[in-house]
């Protein structure tokens, strides 16, 4: 951990003393980057915000299965991939760490917003499938640290925003893969620009055993859109994407288990085939156009039908529901200000049956429960950017949003009830640009999180409840961030160097309300208030003869600053437990990364390594269990570019080893887990070392 504090402390060094000897550096150009995710047309630069983007070269490095191969080395993001790809834990400063439990986290995420293209893939009441994101099909990623609520709404702790559009030219591309456990993958996408048009269209199968039992998956995948412009003012966006997505759910192990076999899975989740088989489909559209001189009006709509099953919890569970929603936006510039105003709107509604589990683990013939679930959420959002200088900028905004949930119990209609939230969330920010490529920043922020659909449910401590369906006790989290950062690119002239680019944040996130699960994440509580507080460092060196370094450094202390609980829920009535001062779980204290890339000079190949640690974290609120950290090496071999075979076909390929060291550890746990026995079912092991081939071939320009 004292070598991952220490080499970004060297990156950044570089540019301090690069400040005092002006005559040995030149500025770099700016970086030509719209960061779509922050609604504006300000370059990444010069954002008041932390935020990284990761662009199409990176993302074809990697197996491109799961989300997390394109947020690893990002500061203040903790992403740990699961039984399958889709499954991924991800966190940022925090957000989103209480998916880790039954309810919470087998494919969906918590706490963070995720679109595709500018459409959400979060859902209204916060949750998050990663079911129609393939890395295949994109060509970068924003990913916003700060608060974004005065964004985006509810459950945006943080953003992650993807794009498809391809870039100009002609492209096709098919690839294969193959690798341990039986992964298999095939991916076929082409693509063509001229102009301001787009048209592109990919397909990805994807095919793995598993490691652990019972964690077998399948996924297939299209995506499709065509980008065009109508007339000299206006650009029109369609597109359509579809997946089917098969995965099994080892479950957690103790850690005797975990230890003496790491493959097996949880017994109880192992005989009940705990698995997720999901379809969706998604139409979008959005439209542009040129108002006046100076603005833009953007206006956006989708509809996702999806069919979800689920053996969950000792039941077959059936889920068809259709989300959709729509958004529109004006973009005017009048001098020095730049206003954005606009209105977000998203419903999701459709029936949920529960019926009895089979002894293989199929559906049963007795419907358990029959009810319709809704949630409708609306916003209304204002923001100017505000020039003062050519240094000094100014970002002023808010946000309103109201949230409703609905529940129709067809069973028992003295459950069905309806729960409302709502929130104000004003941000301010401001950037200096002391420099050509430095700025420094600082902003705040207000965040709203209200509890997911299924994280309302009552307590089943004495059964379930006979009064309502949706718990009348979980509030909102509320938060409050201050955050200070600067960032710098320099283009370098000593001998043998090119470039430096480093970044530095502190932030201090105040939390009302924390969702904490309990049991395992069979139900929610609040905790009455936490603190989040950390620094995050990054750097990248390119020096000459086709060799870059890069590290990351996250530091990070999340306290309950008043948390009492009754423990009636664990047995113990009468009892209460004070946690306040004790670290809040499923957050990291310290993460960081060491990454190096190396051109073979004499040949087209392209050398990379890197190492990802991940510090330990507490697994309950009582902090007397916690996972293990853990360090992990990569490796991988690639060509750097389609190398010719005939004509304009070019082959492609890389081969990667992960935990190249084989290394034991585990990927992820459950959060105030069960207790069977005395020992805590909680730990999730991660994968032993893994080989993954990749070859392709690609049309040449």
């Amino acid at each position: 951990m004292r070598l991952l504090t220490l080499v970004p402390i060297a990156l950044l060094a570089a540019p301090l003393a690069a400040q005092s000897r002006p005559d040995t550096t030149t500025a770099a150009s700016l970086p030509k980057v719209t960061v779509s995710a922050t609604r504006s047309t300000t370059p990444l630069l010069l954002a008041p915000l932390a935020v990284t983007s990761v662009g199409i070269e990176r993302l074809r490095a990697t197996s491109g299965i799961g989300l997390a191969d394109a947020l690893q080395g990002i500061p203040g993001v903790l992403a740990q991939s699961r039984s399958s790809g889709v499954d991924t834990r991800i966190t940022i400063r925090g957000f989103g760490a209480r998916g880790a439990g039954d309810r919470s986290n087998a494919g969906t995420m918590r706490g963070i917003r995720v679109m595709v293209d500018g459409i959400p893939e979060t859902e209204p009441d916060g949750r998050t499938s990663l079911d129609l994101i393939d890395l295949a099909a994109m060509t970068g990623v924003d990913v916003i640290r700060s608060n974004a609520s005065a964004l985006w709404g509810n459950a945006a702790g943080g953003i992650i925003a993807l794009s498809s559009t391809p870039l100009p030219g002609t492209q096709v591309d098919a690839r294969t893969m193959a690798g341990s456990f039986g992964l298999r993958r095939a991916i076929a996408q082409t693509s063509h620009g001229t102009g301001d048009s787009r048209a592109y269209v990919g397909v990805s199968r994807t095919e793995s055993d598993g490691w652990r039992q019972n964690s077998t998956s399948d996924r297939s995948l299209l995506s499709s859109g065509l980008v065009s412009p109508l007339g000299s003012r206006t650009r029109i966006a369609l597109r359509l994407s579809a997946a089917q997505n098969n995965f099994g759910i080892p479950g957690p192990l103790t850690i005797a288990e975990a230890s003496a076999n790491p493959r097996a899975a949880n017994t109880t989740y192992n005989a009940r085939r705990e698995r997720r088989e999901n379809q969706i489909i998604r139409f979008g559209t959005s439209l542009d156009r040129s108002v006046g001189e100076r603005g833009v009006l953007s206006v956006m709509s989708y509809v996702t039908p999806k069919t979800l099953i689920r053996s969950e919890r000792g039941t077959y569970r059936e889920f068809n529901r259709v989300h959709g929603g729509g958004g529109i936006n004006l973009r005017e510039t009048l001098g020095m200000h730049t206003f954005i105003v606009g209105a977000d709107v998203q419903h999701q509604d459709g029936p949920a049956k529960f019926w009895s589990l089979s002894a293989a683990g199929e559906k049963g013939t007795t419907l358990q429960q029959d009810k319709n679930e809704s949630a409708t959420t609306g916003g209304l959002f204002i923001q100017d950017e505000w020039t003062l200088t050519p240094r000094l900028s100014l970002s002023l905004g808010a946000r309103y949003d109201a949230l409703r949930y609905g529940l129709t119990d067809r069973i028992t209609p003295r459950l069905s009830a309806t729960r409302n939230y709502s929130q104000l969330s004003p941000k301010l920010g401001a950037s200096y640009r002391l420099s050509g490529n430095n700025i420094f920043y600082a902003n705040l922020g207000a965040g709203v999180e209200t509890p997911a659909g299924n994280e309302t449910d009552p307590a089943g401590t004495f059964g379930q409840d006979t009064v309502t369906g949706i718990s009348p006790l979980l509030k909102p989290i509320r938060s409050l961030t201050y955050e200070v950062g600067t960032r710098q690119v320099l283009a370098l002239t000593a001998p043998g160097t090119k470039s430096l680019k480093y970044e530095v944040s502190l932030f201090n996130t105040d939390v009302r309300d924390e969702l904490v699960p309990y049991r395992g994440g069979r139900f929610y509580f609040n905790a009455g208030k936490a603190r989040r507080q950390g620094i995050e460092l990054g750097g990248e060196l390119e020096l000459d003869e086709g060799v870059a370094f890069r590290s990351t450094a996250t530091l990070m202390r999340a306290t309950y600053l008043e948390y009492t609980v009754d423990s009636v829920h664990y047995g113990r009535p009468g009892r209460l437990a004070d946690y306040s001062g004790n670290a809040v779980v499923g957050v990291p204290r310290s993460m960081g990364s060491i990454g190096a890339r190396w051109d073979a000079p004499m040949m087209p190949l392209r050398f990379d390594a890197d190492m990802q640690y991940t510090g330990e974290y507490t697994l309950n609120d009582a902090n007397s269990i916690s996972l293990p950290s853990s360090t992990l090496f990569n490796a991988t071999i690639s060509l750097r570019k389609a190398q010719r075979l005939f004509g304009r076909v070019g082959v492609t390929g890389f081969v990667r080893v992960e935990n190249l060291l084989d290394r034991r550890y585990m990927t992820s746990g459950f959060l105030n887990p069960d207790v069977v026995a005395g020992q805590f079912v909680a730990y999730e092991p991660g994968f032993p070392r893994a080989f993954i081939v990749s070859l392709g071939l690609a049309r040449l320009p």
